[in-house]
């Protein structure tokens, strides 16, 4: 397909508990095996790999280019269930997640079929935007050049969640001949692209989130696209994806915890049950952790209907009606931020409480739950969130769609 008139939106919606199905298999194979690479750090490349092969990366295509055709609170919904198996990896596939949107976006106005086929196919994106070294807030040292008859990138990026494992990465660089920021969409495996597993944070330790050189690697023209053209709910977006791995996380403790306490043999002289597991303080622990992983999860999934709202409203043409919609959509992922963040950070912190000291111990890792939710809930400050969320209640003053991180005025 070679037009470039408007094409007929994707239908977005399908029967979520026939989509899952496909997956849950995998998702529990998945699980098997979490704690032995948490312990060994070994990354899930042979995992990532079984959801490949099984379209997981396809989820959101519409069902007539051979997609999942989910919904973003499907989505949404099977990220939580792919997090409580293993929380890394749904994090290690957020920069895929968001390319793949970018381009159903985009298919509102031009076909995108070459990257559906793509997706559908297996192919994951990973990602490269942050700059690393002494780069001031706004610049961008990544740049993509004409190099003869081929356009290059040349540039260092940290963070670069999942392209380890991906076939593609969505990088931002700018522009040598104009200075315009740009997506540059590039195959990993080619010369130029050195890809680390230098990630060193206590949490989140198999995302693949290390350092990525591209040293000339080739980028073709087609798929250097305009950054003003990305799709406007991104930042919602993303952190949304955050909320998904904190709520998987914590189930994930409720559940491990709840299991060790059914197992439990050992009681205290001055507990208030013949085992623990008919002790009604510790059941009151695993109770309330269990209340605020639901609560975390309705806040999750409202918020993702309100992304939906605005991928809809994409799709529709009216633009006072998408802009509301991409307020709504970035103000409610804050708040669900803020909120999930709380809940889930409270209850795999105090779920010790059930079973004491033993819950340390490094064998069973029951720790990674906190672990990955503190460094899943540390990547978009939520100060800063709160004070957006508050400006907007106090003064009706717009959120910020895309922010930047780097060097203040303060040298070192």
């Amino acid at each position: 397909m070679t037009s470039l008139q408007p094409v007929k939106p994707l239908p977005q919606e399908t029967d979520y508990e026939q989509l899952a199905q496909r997956f849950r298999p995998i998702f529990a194979r998945i699980a098997e095996g979490a704690v032995e690479r948490e312990r060994n750090r070994s990354l899930p490349h042979e995992q990532i790999r079984w959801l490949k092969a099984a379209g997981f990366g396809a989820v959101r295509v519409a069902q007539e280019h051979g997609g999942g055709g989910a919904s973003l609170p499907q989505l949404f919904q099977l990220l939580i269930e792919l997090a409580a198996a293993d929380s890394n990896i749904p994090q290690a596939l957020r920069g895929h997640f968001a390319f793949v949107e970018d381009r159903l976006n985009a298919h509102a106005s031009s076909p995108q079929d070459t990257w559906f086929q793509r997706f559908v196919a297996g192919d994951l994106v990973g990602c490269a935007w942050t700059e690393i070294g002494a780069v001031k807030i706004g610049e961008v040292l990544t740049r993509v050049s004409r190099q003869g008859d081929k356009w290059v990138v040349n540039g260092t990026k940290y963070y670069s969640t999942g392209s380890i494992f991906s076939d593609w990465i969505d990088l931002f660089a700018q522009r040598d001949d104009s200075g315009a920021d740009v997506i540059a969409a590039i195959r990993t495996q080619q010369p130029g692209v050195t890809l680390s597993d230098d990630w060193d944070g206590f949490g989140q330790r198999t995302t693949g989130s290390g350092t990525t050189v591209f040293d000339n690697a080739v980028v073709e023209e087609q798929n250097i696209i305009d950054f003003a053209t990305r799709f406007k709910y991104q930042t919602a977006f993303y952190q949304l994806v955050l909320n998904a791995v904190l709520v998987g996380s914590g189930r994930a403790a409720v559940n491990d915890f709840a299991r060790q306490v059914g197992q439990r043999t050992r009681i205290y002289s001055h507990g208030n049950g013949p085992s623990a597991d008919q002790d009604p303080q510790i059941q009151q622990v695993v109770g309330k952790a269990s209340a605020q992983v639901y609560s975390a999860e309705a806040a999750t999934l409202r918020a993702a209907h309100a992304a939906q709202r605005a991928y809809l409203a994409r799709l529709n043409g009216d633009l006072q009606q998408e802009r509301d919609a991409n307020i709504d959509a970035e103000l409610e992922s804050a708040q669900a931020q803020v909120a999930v963040a709380e809940l889930v950070l409270d209850a795999t912190s105090k779920l010790f409480n059930a079973l004491g000291a033993s819950a340390t111990s490094l064998t069973r890792q029951l720790d990674r739950h906190w672990r990955n939710a503190r460094t899943a809930a540390s990547h978009n400050p939520l100060i800063y969130k709160e004070r957006i969320i508050g400006d907007w209640e106090i003064n009706g003053t717009e959120p910020p769609y895309v922010w930047q991180i780097g060097g203040g005025a303060k040298q070192a």
